[in-house]
Parts: structure tokens; sequence; C-alpha cells
């Protein structure tokens, strides 16, 4: 057991994203009072819709009980719930009780799945037990809830035993995904009440059991902070979401007009060493306005990207220019052999895998001639469908043995580097 004074590590402040609808998950009633009521009492005061969902009554508490009295304890947890939602200011939550067995989630994950994925319709945040907690069921919800959230949705975990049976020390814990939600005063006060609100978790059980949170457990949540984990997507994002997206808008991403878009733009050309290149090479090209800025820059230029609709826009845009090509494809397969004396990655790299990512380094790698450059730019905050963020995507670029730094710019919204062949 790890007490709490052993808990000293700092983490990032949580990032204030305006949410629309998010949905928590709770293995067992209490597990989000604990682990994120702050957070939840935040959200719901800026007017994100809430939705709870909690797959056990907690009936398992006491593993000695009889069917009844675990019966009568699933009711309690119930009703207690419902009193600590209305200390915390939460009384318009209503819980989706899923009623799957306490202590025995894991064997139920599938049917906890399929419900989840019903409420996390339209959710842009889905919050969710720790997948690696010590406790099984919360493991279990965890992994539900990853499998049930929608690509859009960013996801954050809540860890509970964690700080109770792990080590601080621990270099497998994800620290590096780690933020803190630092509660305001009445936040901590309506927290301590919600927690005192589940008597039957406080005081020892039927046969004189130890409570299931004494105040040795209870001192890790009485914190001025509450700590959560990125969940981010374990796999490339697909071509589906990016459909989607161009299927609702025309310009998603404000490409055309936005000032952030256009401002990237003449930053990435501005940085680019050379004033002319012989081949340039530009996967993702999407609505082709970076495409026919960098045709000016070049004897030939192949572009490509995975949206059918965006390669028929960039193909229009760059109509009058015989020297470029545009045509559908994904990295890595769609880099050329080369040889190529420049390529252009502008935010895409982060949305693809760990398998992806090196893929597609290596292709570049092989593809671009001795003394040939790639630029890579990426916007800084995480997007919810990839599976890393600007920071992690260039640190792999730049670790690379095949390049070497020529041009790096930290921007308050994006990085770029130039990197060249050696």
């Amino acid at each position: 057991m790890t007490p709490e004074s052993a808990w000293t590590r700092g983490f990032p402040g949580w990032t204030d994203d305006p949410f629309t609808r998010a949905l928590v998950v709770a293995a067992h009633p209490d597990d989000e009072t604990l682990g994120a009521s702050g957070l939840l009492q935040h959200l719901h005061a800026a007017g994100t819709a809430v939705t709870l969902v909690v797959a056990t009554d907690g009936e398992a508490a006491f593993p000695d009980a009889g069917p009844d009295e675990r019966r009568e304890l699933g009711r309690t947890r119930r009703r207690e719930l419902r009193d600590s939602l209305r200390e915390q200011g939460l009384s318009d939550v209503e819980p989706v009780w899923l009623g799957l067995p306490d202590s025995g989630l894991a064997e139920h994950e599938d049917t906890m799945t399929d419900a989840l994925r019903e409420h996390a319709l339209g959710c842009d945040l889905v919050l969710l037990p720790w997948p690696e907690d010590p406790h099984p069921d919360h493991r279990a919800a965890g992994r539900a809830a990853l499998a049930a959230a929608p690509v859009s949705a960013h996801r954050w975990s809540y860890p509970i035993w964690l700080w109770h049976w792990r080590n601080p020390a621990d270099d497998k814990l994800p620290w590096q995904r780690a933020r803190s939600y630092r509660l305001t005063g009445a936040e901590r006060a309506a927290k301590a009440a919600a927690v005192a609100a589940f008597p039957s978790q406080l005081k020892p059980g039927p046969r004189g059991e130890d409570p299931i949170l004494p105040p040795e457990v209870l001192a890790h949540f009485d914190r001025p902070a509450e700590t959560f984990f990125r969940e981010p997507p374990a796999r490339s994002a697909p071509v589906s979401r990016f459909a989607q997206l161009y299927a609702a808008d025309d310009d998603p991403w404000h490409v055309a007009e936005g000032w952030y878009e256009r401002r990237k733009r003449a930053v990435l050309l501005a940085s680019l060493p050379r004033e002319h290149y012989g081949t340039i090479v530009e996967p993702g090209c999407g609505l082709g306005l970076l495409t026919r800025e960098l045709a000016g820059r070049c004897d030939r230029l192949y572009a490509f990207d995975p949206v059918p609709s965006a390669v028929a826009r960039a193909a229009s845009a760059v109509a009058d220019l015989s020297h470029v090509d545009v045509h559908s494809g994904s990295v890595p397969s769609g880099i050329p052999e080369g040889p190529v004396d420049l390529l252009v990655y502008s935010e895409l790299l982060y949305y693809l895998d760990d398998a992806d990512l090196t893929a597609t380094i290596e292709a570049s790698a092989s593809a671009l001639a001795p003394g040939g450059d790639l630029v890579a730019l990426h916007w800084r905050p995480w997007a919810p469908e990839a599976p890393r963020d600007a920071a992690e995507t260039h640190e792999r670029l730049l670790a690379h043995p095949a390049f070497e730094q020529v041009v790096a710019h930290t921007d308050e919204a994006f990085l770029l580097h130039v990197l060249r062949r050696r």
C-alpha cells in the first residue's frame, strides 16, 4: 500500500477545451465521484451535457454477503449515488444503470461495450476508468468504454486504486499522458460532501469487515487536484473519419479563409531552405491550397490524398498546372520510390499508429535523394483521432539517423521542422 504522502509528482494542467456532450463511465457507484468529481462539476457548470453510465450496482463490495444482502446493498448504493450527485450540483444527471455483475465485468465486457456505444453517440468527451487500474472491474469498464468511444471523441481515464496499490517510481505508469485538474474551493467541498454520501463504503461491513474506503484510501481523493490520463486511439485514424468531415463541410478545417491555415502555409513556405526543388511529394494534400503554392517551387509535384472528394477538389485547384499530378493514395504505400527532393507532411503524421508511422518514416528516408529535404508541420493541440501529438511525432522524426535538422520552429499553435537526408 502506498501512502498519500508518497505521491508528490506534479502534472501539466488540464486543457480547458469546450465539450458539448460527455459520456462518463463508472464500474461501481462512487468511482466517478472519487476520481472525477471536480472535473464533472466543472464540465456541468460550463454547459456540457453529462451522461453517467454505471456498470454495476456495487453489490459485491463485501464478498461474504448472501444474495438478499447483496440485492439490498445494490439498492443502497443506487440511493447513495443519487445523494452524491445532488451534493455535487448534478441532480439533473440521471444515472444509466447497466446492472451487470459486480466483480464480474470482464465476463460481460462485450455486453457493456454494446450498451456504451449507444450512449456514446454524439459525445465529444468520454471519461472512463483507467484501463490499467488494479481493480479488474475498472479495467474491463475502461476497455469497454474505449471500444465504444466515437473516433471523434477525446478519451480521458481516471485512476482509482492506482494511488493505493501502485508505486510512484513505476516507470510503466503513463505519466507523459497525465494532466491535472485543480479543483476550486467550492468544488473540493462539494466533492467531500459527495464522498460522505456513500456511508455503505465508509463504515465496517455487516460482519465487521474493514470499510471499502478507509481513511488511508480516502486521503488519495482529498487532493486539491484530480489526475487524468489521455487515452489516445491505438490505431491510425480511419479514412472514413476524414470522408465524413468532407461530406459535412466543403472546407472542414477552413483552409481557404482561416488565419491559422493561411499563416501556417506562409511559415512553411518561408522555411523551405531552397528556392526551387526538382521533385516535390505532398501526401495528404487535402483541398490543394498548399499544393498550388508548392507548385511554384518545383519542376514536378506529386500530391495525393485518401479521400476521393478531396482529391477531386485538389485536382481542380491545379488543373491549369501541367507539372502537377494529383491522385488518390495513402501513406506509406503512396510514397514513390524516388528520388524525391522534398517531402511535405502538413498535419498528417500524428494520425498514424506506431506501425504506420515507422513505415512512413522509413519510406520517406528511402525516397529522398541525399541532400533532399523533409518538412513536417503539425498542430500542437492533440486531435482526438490522433494516436500521438505533434511533439511525439517530431521526436520520432528527429531521432531517425537518416536525417539531420536544418530548420526548427516552435510556434504557440504548431511545430515545424525541416530535416535533410544525410
